[in-house]
């Protein structure tokens, strides 16, 4: 079977954590990816994480990102990147740039209102922008996982568009009803969510089960 992938955006916005959850869950469900490190967000991870993300060891770089938990202890997880394609960000001749490279869609993880605004107005300055817009015009799943606040109205305006060009908004929200009690709990639900409006299965919360008091923990 020919090898069909998500393609994995990582923008500048603060959230590395959740580009890491919804990695290694796609990689869990037995998925591909395509992953697009944008210059940006090599600033934001180097801050989080204090791991610099280099095209010419990104094997050993991910490996390292993906094994740490949201806390940033490192060796939290195992994680196999054998199914993982690492595109440089400044490559538009990549493969995400074409349409007729066949992928399941697109997933922007965090989404910053920089890369909001360009993909809404399809200026492509780079692959990130690009392969979302690609993913666009063809008609596949684009999951756009924006993590900012306060939202000003010209942001609002662009996720608007990005709405009403099929794109699926998914605001870097975390809830509390499915009973965290670690801030990988609370990543993880964001994650999940995205990994919802993909379609793609996964573990990573307790659903709503339309009973009260399911989250709450009860010292005594």
């Amino acid at each position: 079977m020919p090898r069909t992938p998500w393609i994995v955006g990582v923008s500048g916005a603060s959230g590395t954590p959740y580009a890491a959850a919804v990695l290694r869950a796609l990689l869990d469900a037995g998925e591909s990816v395509d992953l697009v490190v944008s210059r940006a967000s090599r600033l934001t991870l180097l801050d989080e994480t204090g791991i610099s993300f280099r095209d010419a060891h990104w094997q050993s770089d991910l490996r390292e990102w993906l094994s740490r938990g949201a806390d940033g202890k490192p060796d939290t997880f195992s994680v196999d990147i054998d199914a993982v394609r690492h595109w440089s960000a400044g490559d538009l001749a990549a493969g995400p740039s074409s349409g007729s490279y066949h992928t399941k869609g697109m997933l922007i993880v965090p989404a910053s209102t920089a890369s909001v605004a360009g993909v809404a107005l399809g200026l492509s300055k780079d692959l990130l922008q690009r392969a979302a817009s690609v993913t666009l015009k063809e008609d596949r799943k684009l999951i756009v996982a924006v993590r900012e606040t306060p939202l000003n109205g010209q942001t609002l305006r662009h996720l608007v568009t990005l709405d009403d060009a099929g794109a699926t908004v998914v605001p870097a929200s975390p809830a509390f009803y499915a009973g965290a009690t670690h801030i990988q709990d609370l990543v993880d639900f964001v994650a999940g969510r995205v990994l919802d409006a993909a379609g793609v299965p996964h573990g990573l919360y307790r659903r709503w089960q339309g009973e009260l008091g399911g989250g709450a923990h009860r010292d005594g």
